[in-house]
């Protein structure tokens, strides 16, 4: 399916193809929502990658080229290992250049610790998920009231990971690329794009055809595979609906996806070559 969406931009019109600068490789990743199992084998194939292009260089006379990964929010919800998820992007950001960006999903968690509908919110749309991955007591998380069950849960989950997702970004800029969760509003400068739109917009950010003042990088829309149009990727692949969990590679004007996906024989790896 990676080759196919390959070959059908192959066929694009030609155009000035969005670059980083030199010298800079980045690996965005979409949505995880949990799934810490997908989370742990798309590292390993983005190390993997990393490590192959680092021996083998595009352009040998660039020199040593920084690596990123950029998380690009909804680390959460949904899945089942939402805590174990954030644990090990915490480590993976002690270990190598990381940026976060923060997704409706975590705006929701930290604004229903001061209030109780959003937190009857946060339940609604996978939030109980991640709680119940804090070591919740299933049956107490069915059956208690509101009140008590927002206590107990704000409780289970440490200072430590609200205050890392409470640093997460609204947006990365690099080079010609905007990186963000949900997309922009269009025909509003980027620097002037609220933290709102930035974490839930859909429309009428989706179906703009013109320019953002950027090339943009997005998750929060769910596509089955990754949605290429001339002024945006989405790479939201519905880690926990479809099994499949998508990064984006880029260095200069070069672009590949890497995918880690579930089937009934475990989890493979996907790496579309360059397009």
């Amino acid at each position: 399916m990676l080759a196919k969406i390959r070959n059908l931009l192959g066929r694009a019109p030609s155009a000035r193809l969005p670059q980083l600068p030199a010298g800079q490789r980045v690996y965005a990743i979409g949505d995880v929502h949990g799934r810490l199992d997908l989370f742990e084998r798309l590292i390993e194939a983005i190390e993997r990658d990393d490590s192959h292009r680092a021996l083998h260089p595009a352009n040998p006379a660039q020199g040593k080229v920084r690596s990123l990964i950029i998380l690009l929010g909804d680390l959460i919800d949904r899945g089942p290992s939402s805590a174990g998820v954030l644990a090990r992007a915490r480590e993976l950001a002690a270990e190598r250049d990381v940026e976060f960006i923060q997704g409706n999903h975590e705006e929701m968690l930290l604004v229903s610790r001061d209030k109780l509908d959003a937190f009857r919110s946060f339940l609604k749309f996978g939030g109980r998920e991640t709680i119940l991955s804090y070591g919740m007591d299933p049956a107490f998380v069915r059956e208690a009231e509101l009140d008590a069950l927002h206590g107990a849960a704000m409780d289970a989950i440490p200072q430590e990971d609200f205050d890392f997702i409470d640093g997460f970004q609204k947006m990365i800029r690099l080079g010609d690329y905007v990186f963000v969760h949900a997309g922009v509003r269009p025909d509003t400068p980027l620097e002037n794009q609220l933290g709102h739109d930035c974490r839930w917009i859909r429309e009428p950010f989706l179906s703009h055809n013109g320019g953002f003042g950027g090339f943009v990088i997005h998750g929060h829309t769910i596509t089955e595979e990754p949605d290429v149009r001339g002024n945006r990727v989405g790479i939201d692949t519905g880690a926990y609906m479809h099994g499949r969990l998508t990064a984006i590679g880029l260095e200069g004007s070069e672009r590949w996806f890497i995918q880690a996906c579930e089937s009934d024989d475990g989890i493979s790896v996907q790496v579309a070559a360059e397009f």
